[in-house]
């Protein structure tokens, strides 16, 4: 009994809270379909940019040498190393992240309008995308798109080699129409145009060290971004170092505007050592993330909402590509997280 105007106090009933919407996961996956000929597409920008054969052999046994001690310096240390990976390991990883762009790009594009992008760039930053794979996928994406709201796409690539060469060569390629025999029809000149206009796609490179870059180089990098991208980087950051890498992580989280996403892509089974309450256990990657942008379960209104979370998913290569070189399927684990505004965090 409680004390105050004579009357029994009744509990009064809990109010409801609002159940926190669930990420999409493997059990609502629906792959967004590719054209076979973009797929091709892609691949022919590749080809034409790095003429791969067996010429390449010798060279990327030395790569894969280097790769398996894990001498990252040295694998890429030299032009013709980054060239020869480019030419191997990129093509696959580009049409795969196409399919993953068009897999999330609903999410991407909430709250925007085609209005607002013919007036502003949508801004995307890739961290660790120095190896041509997102270069080439972004303008497979825009190419998939048939609206405005990716029609001019401003993107930055980071990273610790020097792949600058690298990017340019492929921009340059998906910017400019392939180049004609002589003997080319008239409707063949006519519609013979690059992947996207050069105009509405800019591409530009840093070499930079991730783990290294300051707060206020993240806020200018980050801050006007629509997306950020860590595609088959994280873990290696973590492997390198936790710390830094969780440092790294929330730069990201405190200099990302509201409604803008970070989509990571990596290996599946990814696990690192962290020290938490002075007690050391190995941690999925998932785990990671989610403990430094979301946050504890308990906190009711967190910075970061996750919208896609899945452990495992592959991309296959479609029967019929053709590419001088054997290429590989992708298997993968994606997260996807949008910034609340600070009203709803």
């Amino acid at each position: 009994m409680v004390r105050g105007n004579g009357k029994l106090a009744h509990k009064s009933k809990p109010k409801p809270t609002a159940k926190k919407p669930e990420p999409q996961n493997a059990s609502d996956y629906i792959p967004r379909d590719v054209p076979l000929e973009l797929q091709q597409r892609c691949l022919k920008i590749f080809r034409e940019t790095f003429d791969p054969g067996d010429q390449d052999s010798a060279l990327l046994q030395e790569v894969k040498g280097h790769l398996f001690l894990r001498d990252f310096a040295a694998a890429f240390g030299q032009e013709q190393y980054l060239r020869v990976y480019a030419s191997r390991w990129s093509p696959s990883r580009a049409l795969g992240y196409v399919q993953v762009l068009g897999d999330v790009e609903e999410h991407l594009m909430t709250g925007r309008s085609g209005d607002e992008y013919e007036q502003q760039p949508f801004r995307i930053v890739c961290l660790g995308g120095g190896a041509g794979a997102e270069v080439v996928a972004l303008a497979g994406w825009m190419h998939l798109r048939s609206d405005k709201m990716v029609e001019n796409v401003q993107s930055e690539f980071i990273d610790i080699a020097a792949w600058d060469s690298v990017i340019s060569d492929l921009h340059r390629a998906l910017t400019t129409p392939p180049e004609l025999s002589k003997y080319a029809s008239a409707i063949a000149r006519q519609t013979n145009t690059a992947m996207v206009a050069q105009d509405q796609y800019a591409a530009n490179f840093q070499q930079l060290d991730a783990l290294q870059i300051g707060d206020d180089k993240f806020e200018t990098l980050c801050s006007n971004a629509a997306l950020v991208t860590l595609m088959f980087t994280l873990n290696e950051l973590y492997s390198s170092s936790m710390p830094k890498t969780q440092q790294m992580l929330s730069k990201l989280k405190s200099s990302m505007k509201a409604g803008a996403c970070l989509l990571v892509v990596d290996s599946p089974g990814s696990y690192s050592t962290v020290s938490i309450n002075g007690t050391e256990k190995k941690y999925p990657m998932q785990w990671l993330l989610d403990y430094t942008l979301i946050g504890p379960q308990q906190d009711s209104s967190p910075k970061w909402q996750k919208l896609v979370s899945d452990d495992s998913r592959w991309f296959r290569l479609p029967q019929g590509l053709k590419y001088p070189i054997e290429l590989e399927n992708m298997r993968y684990q994606i997260h996807l997280y949008r910034r609340n505004s600070d009203e709803q965090g």
